[in-house]
């Protein structure tokens, strides 16, 4: 069966709290589509029970650098000040795309804009949120697992992604889990022959 079509690439990004990763997971398990989630790459160490090249690529700082020094990363960032870095390897997008799979990046609002910005790809992007800070700051303090100075810079930082809201094709509030599945899967699917 050859004639296998080119996958596409599929950026979905939102605050942290919204419920992407959940999102995400469930959509790979539902939608009918070849969907594929990308790993990063990082130079933080694997917790207990991750598995390099399943959860991330657990990379030392000077291999990082190095990937990172030849142009190998489709965007790269060090997340939270701590010293850590974060990327999308261009090889394993390219890879993914050529054998048909759907590669999605669950990524941050910068590092789509990097994506985007260098127009390599034409990605399908969706910007998963809870309908407004206020809906959002709700579900941070119901999880009850963050202190109030983690919280505010969460909202903080929810604030200036929103502002790039627009720059994505299509917004999605996640009020339900299972609603926010079935949209994504369907604004996808008219994707499909384009």
């Amino acid at each position: 069966m050859n004639g296998l079509r080119k996958g596409r690439l599929v950026i979905i990004s939102g605050p942290s709290g919204a419920g992407k990763s959940t999102v995400v997971r469930q959509l790979l398990d539902r939608c009918h589509l070849p969907l594929k989630l990308s790993v990063s790459a990082t130079t933080r160490p694997a917790r207990a029970g991750e598995i390099d090249g399943v959860h991330y690529h657990f990379l030392d700082g000077a291999r990082f650098n190095q990937l990172r020094d030849a142009g190998d990363f489709l965007e790269c960032k060090e997340v939270f000040g701590l010293g850590y870095w974060y990327g999308t390897l261009r090889e394993q997008v390219a890879t993914g795309l050529n054998e048909g799979s759907w590669v999605i990046l669950e990524i941050d609002v910068q590092g789509a804009m990097a994506v985007l910005d260098e127009g390599e790809f034409d990605p399908i992007t969706l910007f998963v949120h809870t309908g407004g800070l206020e809906s959002l700051e709700s579900r941070l303090r119901g999880r009850e697992t963050e202190d109030e100075e983690v919280i505010s810079r969460r909202l903080s930082i929810a604030a200036e992604e929103i502002e790039f809201m627009h720059r994505y094709q299509y917004q999605i509030i996640n009020d339900s889990v299972d609603r926010a599945v079935d949209e994504i899967c369907q604004r996808l699917s008219e994707h499909r022959e384009h």
